[in-house]
């Protein structure tokens, strides 16, 4: 079954016009997406590799019955683009746009909430369900395979590293989600932890984490808590970086002693939650919980 994703998933691309809102729309219809129309004001009537494009995220949907979009836009439009997608019924909004002003993330997060709908990112890598062969953003389809294992990451490059060694040790993934490397996010760890509780097809977790936030700890909460029941494992990013740097992504910094990785580890121990030092010991351990 999966999370999020489905077989009705109907994707527009706004910013389909652009080099990298047209590459990845032909990736993901050539994996199987429902790419259904994409979206660039003044390009109404046109058609990229097939597939139609309209001036409006409304003329979209009511034309394709959209329930999806992903945002291959600049930035500084990002936000506009995102709340143009949530005003017009969209319930699900990838955003793989990095260097997005902190204010409009979050923007995007409280429209997100207060139109009922699922925001992943900003600064992912998006979503794949190898079971059902749909994807949205710009996740390298070929290291996945159809599995057992959900993964959660804030790294986009460490999820496919994880998902690679997941499918050749045979265990594949049910769903993976890169829930993105900033501070602000729409969907985080425990929410997702949630979905893979109920989901039948998901038998363990991977957490991919790294320092910075506080999303790994309160998955160790909901584990301690009863809430997940289900078999987690981690692997943490940033072990030896240095106190008060940002390393690489905006939200991988330590403030205080919140987000250490000391004191990530410690609740992993506490919530009797396994975590990896290497790729190759986490998938070890997923074996051993599995």
């Amino acid at each position: 079954m999966g999370i999020i994703l489905n077989k009705d998933t109907k994707v527009i691309v706004q910013g389909i016009t652009g080099r990298a809102g047209s590459m990845h729309a032909i990736t993901m219809l050539e994996y199987g997406t429902r790419v259904v129309g994409g979206v660039r004001p003044g390009a109404g009537g046109k058609d990229v590799n097939g597939v139609p494009v309209f001036d409006t995220v409304s003329e979209a949907v009511d034309a394709t019955d959209a329930n999806s979009s992903v945002l291959f836009v600049p930035p500084a439009a990002a936000l506009d683009a995102a709340l143009e997608a949530f005003n017009a019924g969209i319930k699900l909004v990838v955003a793989p746009p990095e260097n997005i002003p902190l204010h409009s993330e979050v923007r995007m997060v409280s429209a997100a909430r207060r139109s009922g709908a699922v925001l992943i990112g900003p600064n992912t890598a998006g979503i794949i369900d190898p079971m059902l062969k749909v994807k949205i953003g710009f996740v390298p389809n070929a290291v996945f395979s159809p599995g057992k294992i959900g993964i959660a990451s804030r790294s986009g490059t460490l999820m496919y590293e994880m998902a690679s060694r997941m499918s050749e040790a045979g265990l594949g993934e049910s769903t993976c989600v890169g829930v993105g490397g900033d501070p602000v996010q729409g969907l985080r760890f425990s929410q997702i932890c949630r979905l893979f509780e109920e989901d039948s097809d998901t038998k363990a977790i991977l957490l991919v984490g790294e320092i910075g936030g506080s999303q790994e700890e309160e998955v160790a909460s909901m584990v301690l808590d009863g809430l997940i029941k289900k078999p987690v494992v981690a692997y943490m990013a940033g072990r030896y970086a240095p106190m008060g740097r940002k390393m690489g992504h905006a939200g991988a910094i330590v403030s205080g002693s919140g987000g250490s990785i000391e004191e990530k580890v410690a609740a992993f121990k506490k919530a009797g939650i396994p975590f990896g030092s290497t790729p190759r010991e986490t998938v070890r351990l997923i074996e051993e919980e599995m």
